[in-house]
């Protein structure tokens, strides 16, 4: 029983030894109604614990909330801030090699994102 029990601690050791890659830059368009728009997000992994910034329609830099990294999945919040009226997006990812798929909640739409890794 040890044994079995020993060896089930190991794979869940490895598994998350295998996480994805998520920092770095990563870049892409968001198509929406009103037209494409660009997209940034640069992020940084500690463990389970993910944290970063995005672009805010101004270009300055808006910082994530809530990140979570579990394997390839990964998960933030992001608010904006419109003339103090807030406006929040919850992104759900799966990280793939140098890309990231995400989906997104805005006020109860769902859109689809894919960002590439910046080189």
């Amino acid at each position: 029983m040890k044994f079995y029990t020993a060896l089930a601690a190991l794979l869940l050791l490895t598994v998350s030894a295998f996480a994805a890659d998520v920092d770095g830059k990563w870049t892409g368009t968001m198509s929406t109604p009103m037209g494409d728009i660009p997209v940034g997000f640069t992020l940084k992994a500690d463990g389970a614990k993910l944290t970063g910034t995005t672009m805010g329609p101004d270009g300055g830099d808006v910082a994530i909330t809530d990140g979570k990294v579990d394997g390839a999945n990964i998960s933030f919040t992001v608010t904006f801030d419109f003339g103090g009226m807030p406006f929040m997006l919850v992104y759900k990812g799966v990280v793939s090699g140098d890309s990231i798929k995400f989906n997104i909640d805005v006020a109860g739409m769902p859109f689809d994102l894919v960002v590439k890794k910046a080189k």
